[in-house]
C-alpha cells in the first residue's frame, strides 16, 4: 500500500517526461490522492485530541475539512523542482494487530530523511493515520499546537485558527 501511494505521489509531483502544457497545481493533482491513502478523519481526531468529543457534529465536520486542506497543502508545498527523491523501504513493524509502522528513508539532494508511516486497518483498508519525519510526529505536532487553542476557546478557536493558516498559504501563492 505505501510504495501504490508514494509511487503515485511521486509520479504527479516529479511527471516523466514533464507536461507540454502546465498541470494544475500540484495540491489539486494530489488531493484524490492522499484522501485514497490517508485518514484525514483519524488524523484530525487524533491531533485535536481528548476534546474532539466535545465538538458538535457541524463542528467536528468543519474542522476535518480544514485540517485535511492544510496537510495536503503543506504536503504538497515540501515537493521542490528538481530531482526525483528515492525512496527506501524498511521491515514493516507490528504495533499491534491493526496497526503497522512502516519506515522509510528518503533521499534528497544529497541528504536522507527518516520517515515513518503509522498505517491502521480501517473498514476500507489499511490508511495512514500518522507521518513521523525525521523524529516528529505530525499528530504530536498539530496536538501541542491544538491543545492550548481548545482550552482558551473550543471548537471555535480551532477552526479559526485553521481558517487563519489557509489564508495565509493562500497570501503566499
Amino acid at each position: 500500500m505505501l510504495h501504490q501511494a508514494v509511487d503515485e505521489v511521486l509520479a504527479l509531483a516529479y511527471p516523466t517526461p514533464p507536461p507540454a502544457t502546465p498541470p494544475d497545481p500540484l495540491v489539486t493533482r494530489l488531493r484524490p490522492v492522499l484522501e485514497k491513502y490517508f485518514s484525514f478523519d483519524l488524523i484530525t481526531r487524533s491531533a485535536v485530541g481528548p476534546g474532539w468529543n466535545s465538538f458538535a457534529p457541524a463542528d467536528q465536520q468543519r474542522t476535518t475539512a480544514l485540517f485535511t486542506d492544510l496537510v495536503i497543502r503543506t504536503y504538497s508545498d515540501k515537493f521542490e523542482p528538481g530531482d526525483r527523491p528515492k525512496v527506501t523501504y524498511a521491515k514493516p513493524v507490528e504495533i499491534d494487530a491493526a496497526r503497522r509502522e512502516l519506515p522509510t528513508t528518503i533521499t534528497y539532494a544529497g541528504k536522507n530523511y527518516a520517515v515513518s508511516y503509522r498505517v491502521r486497518q480501517l473498514p476500507a483498508g489499511w490508511r495512514i493515520y500518522d507521518v513521523n519525519i525525521e523524529g516528529v510526529s505530525m499528530v504530536a505536532n498539530y496536538r501541542a499546537q491544538f491543545d492550548p487553542l481548545f482550552q482558551k476557546g473550543g471548537a471555535a478557536a480551532i477552526i479559526a485558527a485553521l481558517q487563519k493558516n489557509l489564508a495565509d498559504f493562500a497570501a503566499k501563492k
